[in-house]
C-alpha cells in the first residue's frame, strides 16, 4: 500500500514509547463522525517526530515529497538517507515522524470482545474475528 487514508475520523497520539521508540496514534469509533471500527497505527524506530496530540480530520499518511523533505531537512538538520523514513501524516505537511514503515490495524469494535488495543502484544495475532492491516510504503 502506497499511502495510508483515513478522511474525517479522529485520530489521537495514544502513546510513545521512549524505550522502544514506538508510536501509537489510535482513531476509535465515534457517533459523531459516524464510525464502527476501530484503528490503530504504529510507527517504530522513531528518530524524530513532530506530532499534534489530536488529528480531528483523520490521517494521510505518506512519504515525504522530495520538497517537503528538503524543507525538513534545511529545518532539522537531517541527513539525506533520512528521506526513505520521513512519513507525513497530513494532506498538508504539518506533522511528520521519522521511522520505519508505519503499519495499521482496523477491525469493527463490536468484535474485538475484551480485547481494547488491535496491537496487543499479550493477545494472541491474528484475532478470531475479521481484521483488515497493512504498511505504508
Amino acid at each position: 500500500m502506497a499511502d495510508f487514508i483515513r478522511e474525517g475520523r479522529l485520530f489521537r497520539v495514544v502513546g510513545f514509547h521512549p524505550s522502544h521508540r514506538q508510536l501509537f496514534l489510535t482513531s476509535e469509533p465515534l457517533a459523531v463522525d459516524r464510525t464502527t471500527s476501530q484503528v490503530e497505527v504504529y510507527i517504530g524506530h522513531v528518530r524524530l517526530m513532530f506530532l499534534k496530540p489530536l488529528y480531528r480530520d483523520g490521517l494521510h499518511i505518506r512519504r515525504a515529497s522530495a520538497e517537503e523533505f528538503a524543507v525538513l531537512r534545511e529545518r532539522h538538520g537531517l541527513e539525506p538517507g533520512d528521506a526513505e523514513y520521513t512519513w507525513m501524516l497530513e494532506p498538508n505537511g504539518d506533522s511528520f515522524v521519522i521511522g520505519s514503515n508505519p503499519s495499521w490495524r482496523e477491525a469493527e469494535y463490536k468484535l474485538m470482545a475484551d480485547r481494547e488495543e488491535l496491537y496487543d502484544t499479550s493477545k494472541p495475532w491474528p484475532p478470531d474475528y475479521p481484521v483488515e492491516s497493512g504498511t505504508v510504503g
